[in-house]
């Protein structure tokens, strides 16, 4: 997830990224968005690229994963 928003007012794009990169940095594609300050918070995914992205091995992070979970019918695999 790559924090954007002001101070204090944090929103969220839901991005695929390489390990390595810092939080805020570069990314390969972005695949949805998360808003915590609405009620209930408001989530939304590319069904289409979140799918692709997870066959090819992408591993999400512990709070997308719930996301996920929590917000579309996908199994999600867990990380080894």
């Amino acid at each position: 997830m790559a924090r954007r928003g002001s101070k204090k007012r944090p929103f969220y794009s839901i991005v695929v990224t390489h390990s390595e990169a810092p939080r805020d940095g570069r990314f390969i594609e972005r695949i949805g968005t998360y808003n915590p300050l609405t009620d209930p918070a408001a989530v939304t995914f590319k069904t289409d690229r979140l799918d692709y992205w997870l066959q090819q091995g992408a591993q999400p992070t512990d709070t997308v994963r719930s996301l996920i979970r929590r917000h579309t019918d996908r199994a999600v695999p867990q990380a080894s």
